[in-house]
């Protein structure tokens, strides 16, 4: 007897819709799965046939086959376990009623019947839903994480004997409900604030205005000046995530295995941190299965290079491609991957291997271990901070001053302003912040007044300011302007945009 089920898998983060089939017949006893399967989906013949078992099944001592179409992609991972067992089950006759063309299931079984959680719920969910699918059968331990979609009725099962009992009707299973969809207000993060930041008046405005706008970011700095402090506190800045945009960060969470549900929608934007010894493969996903790396987490979010310098030249080289094309591309045998990465990067580094210079009289290290030191961050890479900052040592008066600073809550409310008018600026241009225009989207929306430009043609004269810091430098003063609420660009937009510039500290 032959029946089928629909299941999910993933690809990417993308999730693809499997049929899987289950055919009993006569002959010499066997179980058989096809269908481009890896080593983990094969390993299921030895799960469902013990889980059956375990939970009082008869497994048929006959001829079994279970096909996973289509036949063309790889299929990988432990959540094909449940839909096999039922296709099973149904073509046994355990399962007595037709299961509807609008139901999936997925599931990872247990030797002893059970259902376990897997990875990539949301996005297989999200998938069918966009598909016409209305019922979503899961292990119970993911069922918050299914709910994160809504119009999709998500039925969480224990073990493979609740969800026979389910399709026939004998047990009435409740959809879990539909999460909550909060909109950032109260946000926690850790106690970051740039209320408790002393000092660093240039520093601050550079992280507002890289908030404004999504620039990235550059600091320099002695050790223990405060660089790492002021980057934990750009999220506390930032606009909460909208819906859509939690739903497609929490997907790539959910792929990884680190999607945490706390029974509502997150709406705190990613703040990844890696250590300088992580691997190009770390940063940018990928493996024997590819995984989303450190810049896919931070989709959305800020990716925070700590020690800068210290990092692998060829592991900062890889993210060149991304911070163009905000999207990151793994190729493997089995097929390509393209993983979402628009993310706003941050360094900090020292400005020479002791951190002391420019104070000669306490810096030890040489002119060359000075050049070799900031060398290590090519030009191609730093041509792509828009921002470049001088966080200087504090003086001891600074830090045992009382008085807080500005708190991040009301940097938001202008940061948030900033982002509502470039939203309006790029209405239906695919493009989302002032840091992402091309030199058309510059041309069109940087223009200067004619006294404004004649002005600007004189200081880039002086200074000698390349073709991609003067782009850099209209993009950062069309988001000063957005935050000081003014629709043309004047001078001292320009003149702080040179200013934040600042190349030749490095």
């Amino acid at each position: 007897m032959l029946s089928s089920v629909l299941s999910f898998g993933i690809h990417g983060i993308e999730g693809f819709c499997v049929k899987v089939e289950a055919d009993i017949s006569d002959g010499m006893p066997m179980f058989e799965l096809v269908g481009y399967l890896s080593g983990e989906v094969r390993e299921a013949r030895e799960r469902v046939r013990t889980a059956l078992k375990n939970k009082g099944f008869t497994f048929p001592v006959k001829r079994i086959t279970v096909n996973l179409s289509p036949g063309n992609i790889r299929k990988q991972g432990t959540g094909y376990d449940l839909p096999m067992a039922v296709a099973i089950l149904s073509a046994m006759g355990e399962v007595r009623e037709e299961i509807p063309r609008d139901t999936i299931i997925l599931g990872e079984l247990m030797l002893n019947g059970d259902v376990t959680g897997i990875n990539g719920i949301l996005p297989m969910v999200i998938k069918a839903r966009s598909m016409g699918i209305r019922r979503c059968i899961i292990p119970y331990e993911n069922r918050e994480e299914g709910a994160m979609a809504d119009d999709v009725d998500i039925i969480g099962v224990h073990d493979i004997r609740e969800i026979v009992e389910y399709l026939n009707g004998e047990l009435d299973v409740k959809p879990c409900g539909s999460i909550s969809t909060e909109t950032g207000n109260g946000i926690s993060y850790g106690g970051c604030d740039l209320k408790y930041v002393k000092g660093q008046k240039v520093a601050r405005r550079g992280l507002e205005i890289a908030a404004g706008g999504m620039h990235n970011m550059l600091m320099v700095g002695a050790p223990g000046a405060g660089k790492s402090m002021l980057a934990k506190c750009i999220p506390t800045i930032l606009p909460p995530l909208t819906k859509e945009e939690a739903l497609e960060v929490l997907s790539i969470y959910s792929v990884a295995g680190l999607l945490k549900s706390s029974g509502r929608l997150m709406r705190e934007r990613p703040f990844v941190s890696p250590h300088h010894t992580v691997t190009d493969v770390a940063m940018t996903g990928g493996g024997v299965y590819p995984r989303p790396g450190n810049i896919s987490l931070a989709h959305r979010g800020v990716l925070f290079l700590d020690e800068m310098a210290e990092f692998s030249r060829y592991t900062l080289e890889v993210l060149r491609q991304p911070l163009e094309d905000r999207s990151i591309t793994v190729a493997r045998n089995q097929g390509t991957y393209v993983f979402p990465a628009d993310f706003m990067l941050v360094g900090a580094m020292n400005p020479c291997p002791c951190g002391a210079y420019p104070d000669l009289s306490r810096c030890t290290c040489t002119v060359p271990q000075r050049k070799r030191y900031l060398n290590r961050l090519s030009r191609p890479l730093l041509d792509r901070m828009d921002i470049c900052v001088d966080v200087e040592r504090l003086s001891y008066e600074c830090m045992m001053d009382e008085k807080l600073s500005e708190a991040s809550g009301d940097v938001r409310k202008r940061v948030i302003a900033a982002h509502e008018r470039q939203r309006m600026r790029f209405e239906g241009s695919g493009i989302l912040f002032n840091s992402q225009m091309g030199a058309e989207e510059t041309g069109r929306f940087c223009r200067l007044p004619d006294d404004v430009r004649e002005w600007f043609s004189d200081a880039l004269e002086r200074l000698d300011i390349s073709a991609r810091s003067y782009n850099k430098i209209l993009k950062v003063a069309r988001t000063i302007a957005d935050i000081a609420g003014a629709d043309d660009i004047e001078k001292e937009h320009l003149s702080e945009a040179m200013f934040l510039n600042n190349s030749y500290i490095i």
